[in-house]
């Protein structure tokens, strides 16, 4: 199953182009990774808020947002990681009946739905803090940001495909 990859491309097409570089990837020690994948996407989006919003006080305030974009997005990731697990361990009992199975699914889906809502909200709350040539120049930003990461183009690709 492949769920966090899906959940992280729809969660950063919403604001931040984080999923590309994460995703879920078995039950290794990514969560680390995935703190430093936070760490730094948060210092480039910081970076950007700077380059396109002159008021201190207010790329203040945005960058908190952001960041609460980026905390809601790795809670998401580890939570749905969890939800993997329990697949995985109902997978291995064979006694496991299909109900068991669709309870998690529409668990790990529920929580995905939370957490998108919670961060459309927050991308929302930015966007009001900001003006249209800001919220402009901080978009331009993030497409970069993002074609870095091969999301730009595959997204564009993606839409004329389905």
């Amino acid at each position: 199953m492949n769920g966090a990859k899906v959940w992280f491309a729809m969660s950063l097409l919403v604001w931040l182009p984080l999923a590309g570089c994460g995703g879920y990837h078995g039950t290794g020690g990514h969560g680390r990774g995935m703190d430093t994948m936070g760490e730094k996407a948060q210092q480039e989006v910081e970076a950007l808020v700077d380059q396109s919003v002159q008021d201190q006080d207010k790329a203040k305030r945005a960058k908190a947002v952001v960041g609460d974009i980026i905390e809601e997005i790795k809670q998401s990731y580890q939570q749905q990681r969890r939800y993997h697990q329990k697949l995985y361990e109902t997978n291995a009992n064979y006694e496991a009946a299909p109900e068991e199975f669709t309870k998690i699914l529409d668990e790990a889906n529920n929580s995905r739905m939370r957490s998108a809502a919670n961060i459309l909200g927050l991308r929302f709350k930015l966007k009001d803090m900001l003006t249209a040539s800001e919220w402009k120049i901080l978009s331009e930003g993030m497409n970069r940001y993002q074609s870095r990461y091969g999301h730009g183009q595959s997204r564009a690709e993606g839409q004329g495909g389905h």
